[in-house]
């Protein structure tokens, strides 16, 4: 039961991490330009906080994605 419940989890996370990553600008500007991220102008005031905060969360589902994998692998 709680093993399911994980693996769920752990598939939401890495979809959330997937769009996350993709967000980020790199030398294309890939999805991130599409929304504005990765330009200095915006709604939100400028790029710069935008992108701290997408670092953020991307290290914050990075080690929840982790942190997942490794209790999986103990339950398992």
């Amino acid at each position: 039961m709680l093993e399911t419940i994980l693996s769920i989890v752990q598939v939401g996370i890495a979809v959330v991490l997937i769009f996350l990553v993709l967000m980020h600008s790199g030398k294309d500007a890939g999805l991130s330009g599409a929304f504005g991220v990765g330009t200095g102008s915006g709604p939100l005031g400028g790029g710069s906080l935008v992108e701290r905060n997408l670092n953020r969360w991307t290290v914050a589902f990075a080690v929840l994605f982790f942190v997942n994998t490794i209790i999986l692998l103990k339950i398992a």
